[in-house]
């Protein structure tokens, strides 16, 4: 039965181009959970987009001499351009500057508003002497004083985990310019988080088959609740739906609320625009048999964990002080939060700032996608911070991609093409025949349940088991000798190939782009694994037209089956599915991202 999968991704900052370690925490993973859901038939909704509000947005424009809409503007397009290069498979990749998002968070905001979870009151802002503008909190930092972190930040300390105020902080200093802020009397509307603390506490007690890192870090946070600033000083946002807010030119809602509500604003974008209907969002997001999952790094957890469920439970009115389901009904909580750790290079989180850095768009450039995708599945941070290192690179790349499967593939297909012209029939099966082939069918059901439960490289470990399995098949059997012995030789040739279809099928979610050539390489024609396109688009409301990424995925012919291969499918001599890497690669790296070797 084809149930519907909501597949929420984080959304990437439009302050410049993203770089492998942010694609290995929302983005192959959340395309390969979403690519297979698909294939076993359910009803999948993946939706993201550009996040491009805030203070970060404007430090960029002003280096670059840009207003903070032609900062937006320009690496929005630069994303999109990279995501789909990447071959992320977006029902609807979008950006958060557009009027619909507008409506949809200031509509969340009235409902948490008349349900008494947004309170205004007098704080004291961080404020830039050299700019005049507000601080975000993320942009103080300063020694923790709960713990005594010399590197906590003004929202919440990464060695102790406490929420924190940036005038709690002691000798705070901004991040941009090293300056100390100067803090003012401002009137701010708060989250009122306290108020969530028993709901969300037992809503997180259901939650039990999450990652135990998510779980441990939410429960944490729970206990120690304080009222969230959710508006800033600011003329670049979400103006404020309410009398004597809305018109005043400094005050608009900050970065933080309005991105995590752009999961349901580019749902409901994607249903005035594709679905059956403008409510067809509501399928996902309103039918409690739908399930959530949301993809991101570690550093974004407490957004997704306490925060974005404590605005919907606020909007359900179903937080501690009760209330009114708001504009959108009764919403979904996340049925799971899918966390990454870190990818690093040389020991260090990719910096732009300090030259570890490797941009997604180079990488596709010079390497093409699926190797990518293939490391980041293979060897990234699913669980705990890994290191990129260009040597690992090209042995995963040489000996995996190239050795194992596309050799598998290239002489299985080369041998029946040069003895038979086509895919042979099985006339004289034997033992091992049947004991490969139900070795490949038993694949389906391990891969896949892997992969429903997020465990990306237990998954690809599985596929890549039946790959060894019909490489050592093909050694034992060696079909090459069986010259005198036309029968066996075709029935080892349709065995192995029975296998690489299967195979093909297993690594379809990890590698569309090389599935689409297997697929034509096995005399199929049309779409196998369906790529995002870029479709400009016109705002709904009065803004101006953006790029947006979207997709045919329906009519793709990948299924999470086994199916039998066509008997006298005609088969062309194939061409190499992955080209080897130079080894010097791994000492060197590329000109565009060189190693970097410390001085003696």
């Amino acid at each position: 039965m084809s149930s519907r999968v909501l597949t929420a991704v984080a959304w990437p900052y439009a302050n410049g181009p993203r770089h492998i370690g942010h694609v290995s925490g929302f983005g192959v993973p959340s395309d390969v959970f979403s690519r297979y859901q698909r294939m076993a038939g359910n009803r999948v909704l993946m939706v993201s987009g550009t996040d491009e509000h805030g203070t970060p947005i404007q430090v960029q424009a002003d280096a670059e001499g840009l207003s903070a809409r032609a900062l937006a503007d320009k690496y929005n397009r630069v994303i999109v351009g990279d995501l789909q290069g990447l071959g992320l498979a977006y029902d609807l990749f979008t950006r958060t500057t557009t009027s619909n998002h507008y409506q949809v968070v200031q509509d969340l905001f009235l409902a948490l508003h008349r349900n008494g979870y947004v309170v205004a009151k007098t704080t004291m802002g961080a404020i830039s002497p050299s700019t005049g503008r507000t601080l975000p909190d993320r942009y103080i930092e300063g020694t923790c004083p709960i713990c005594g972190y010399d590197s906590a930040r003004g929202d919440q300390c990464d060695n102790c985990g406490n929420q924190l105020d940036p005038a709690d902080l002691i000798n705070p200093r901004s991040k941009i310019n090293g300056e100390t802020p100067k803090f003012t009397e401002t009137e701010h509307f708060f989250l009122d988080l306290p108020a969530f603390a028993e709901s969300l506490g037992k809503w997180l007690s259901t939650r039990s088959d999450w990652r135990p890192n998510v779980l441990k870090f939410s429960a944490n946070l729970i206990s120690d609740l304080k009222p969230r600033p959710i508006t800033r000083d600011l003329d670049w946002g979400v103006p404020i739906p309410l009398d004597g807010w809305r018109d005043q030119p400094m005050k608009r809602l900050y970065v933080w609320f309005d991105a995590v509500i752009g999961y349901l604003s580019a749902s409901v974008e994607w249903a005035r625009r594709y679905g059956q209907s403008p409510d067809s969002w509501q399928q996902w997001w309103c039918d409690p048999a739908a399930t959530g999952y949301y993809f991101m790094g570690k550093d974004n957890i407490v957004f997704h964990s306490v925060i974005w469920p404590a605005l919907l439970l606020g909007q359900n009115g179903a937080g501690d002080k009760g209330g009114q389901p708001g504009a959108f009904g009764t919403l979904n909580l996340p049925d799971e939060i899918v966390s990454s750790e870190f990818l690093t290079m040389s020991g260090s989180k990719f910096s732009t700032s300090r030259g570890t850095v490797i941009y997604v768009g180079d990488f596709l450039r010079e390497y093409g996608p699926d190797a990518l995708r293939y490391f980041i599945s293979a060897a990234g941070p699913e669980n705990q911070d890994t290191d990129f290192t260009w040597e690992e690179f090209v042995r995963r790349t040489n000996f995996e991609l190239a050795n194992e499967w596309g050799n598998l593939v290239n002489r299985s297909i080369s041998m029946a093409h040069r003895n038979v012209g086509a895919i042979p029939k099985p006339i004289a099966p034997a033992e091992a025949d049947a004991a490969l082939l139900a070795t490949s069918k038993a694949g389906f059901g391990e891969v896949g349940g892997l992969l429903a439960r997020s465990r990306f490289k237990q998954a690809l470990g599985e596929a890549l088991r039946v790959v060894s399995a019909a490489n050592k098949y093909l050694s034992d059997q060696e079909p090459w000798k069986l010259t005198d012995d036309p029968e066996r030789r075709d029935s080892v040739l349709h065995t192995a190939l029975q296998v690489v279809q299967d195979a093909n099928t297993l690594l379809t979610p990890f590698l569309p782009h090389a599935a689409q050539q297997v697929h034509e390489a096995l005399g199929g024609s049309g779409v196998w694994a369906a790529q995002p396109e870029i479709r400009e688009v016109d705002d709904l409301g009065d803004g101006p037209a953006y790029p947006v990424l979207t997709g045919d995925y329906a009519g793709e012919q990948a299924r999470w089956e086994s199916s039998p291969i066509e008997v006298g499918r005609p088969l062309a001599k194939p061409s190499p599915l992955f080209r080897k890497l130079d080894t010097k690669l791994g000492e060197t790296g590329p000109d565009w991202a060189p190693i970097r070797t410390e001085p003696s």
